[in-house]
Order: structure tokens, then C-alpha cells, then sequence
């Protein structure tokens, strides 16, 4: 089964989410692209350089089966105010296909209108600003959108994608090589 994945990438972005996503994903045998915002390298939230595959303009009106946003409040404030970010993901959404955020991510979706009437969760206080109380879940899937709280939801975060778009076995087939330790609970 083929998987085509985009993870938008924008300065300031939160390192450890967005190569969480990539790489779990990756593993699955998703062919992840990583699209900058702007020519070059992202400096991440962090100090991380993040060389993304292209750019946003070259992947624009290409179909994905999944977008995932990266939080950072930096990043996700980029995100927010870019209009290619925000066309794409209704299009994604009116198409039902997955979208997903994490960390302070979420307000992009809140902000484009993704996320009327569903439920999500995020960092706290994004949300809350486009008047939506967040559940109280390390991750939330509602429809065809999932949404987490933070980089230490990252790697339950990036398992929920993949059981998202090849399902619950091979899930645990990628959980299983990165030897987490048997008390953790799953999601």
C-alpha cells in the first residue's frame, strides 16, 4: 500500500515532533516529504537545521493521504498565517483525507476551520484562543483528523498515524523495533 505523506515544515518549528513523525512514519514505508515553507534550511525551535525534500510550492496541488503539522509556537504561528498551508488543508479536509497536528498545531486546524465540531487536543492554551476546550487525551482522533499535546506525546502521536493509515498491526510491527519499554502504556 502506497502512503504518500506531507509534513510541512516552517522556522521554528518543534524539532523533536517533526522528526518523530518523519522517521516512525518512514519506518512504516510512508514516502514522507518534508516541504520548507521558503527555499533552504528550517531552524527549528531548538537550534535543530532541518533540511527539508522540497518545498511547499512544488508539492502544492499533489495528493496526500495524510499532512501532519509540526507544533512550536513559532512554527505554528507560520503555519497559521500561510494561506497555502491554509488551502491545503481544507482541500485535504473536504477530500476526508487524514490531517494531523501536534503540539500547538492545532490552532492551525482551529484557525483554517478544521476542526469545527470536533473534538482535538493540544499544548495547552492554543485552542482555547479559537474558543475550543481541549480534551484532556494524549491523543485525539475525531474523523479524519488527529491531534496530540506535545513532544512528549510525539512518538504515541506518530503511532496513531501510522495505525491511522495502515492500521493497528503495522502500528505495532514499528512499535515494536524501537524497543519501548513493556510498561508503557500505549497511547
Amino acid at each position: 500500500m502506497s502512503v504518500r505523506i506531507l509534513v510541512p515544515v516552517a522556522p521554528g518549528c518543534e524539532e523533536l515532533e517533526a522528526v518523530t513523525a518523519i522517521d516512525l512514519l518512514r519506518r512504516a514505508g510512508a514516502e514522507v516529504v518534508v516541504a520548507g515553507l521558503e527555499p533552504g534550511v528550517v531552524r527549528a525551535s531548538r537550534g535543530v537545521m532541518l533540511s527539508p525534500d522540497t518545498e511547499l510550492d512544488t508539492v502544492r496541488g499533489q495528493s496526500f493521504d495524510l499532512i501532519v503539522l509540526p507544533g512550536g509556537a513559532s512554527g505554528a504561528e507560520r503555519l497559521e498565517s500561510d494561506e497555502r498551508i491554509t488551502a491545503m488543508l481544507r482541500e485535504q479536509d473536504e477530500g476526508a483525507g487524514w490531517i494531523a497536528a501536534i503540539c500547538a498545531a492545532p490552532r492551525v486546524l482551529a484557525a483554517a476551520g478544521v476542526l469545527r465540531g470536533r473534538r482535538a487536543t493540544a499544548f495547552p492554551g492554543h485552542l482555547e484562543k479559537h474558543g475550543i476546550e481541549p480534551e484532556d487525551r494524549t491523543v485525539m482522533i475525531d474523523g479524519n483528523v488527529v491531534t496530540s499535546r506535545g513532544p512528549g506525546t510525539a512518538m504515541d502521536f506518530a503511532l496513531r498515524l501510522i495505525e491511522a493509515v495502515y492500521g493497528e498491526e503495522k502500528a505495532a510491527e514499528v512499535e515494536s523495533g524501537l524497543q519501548r519499554p513493556l510498561s508503557h502504556q500505549r497511547y
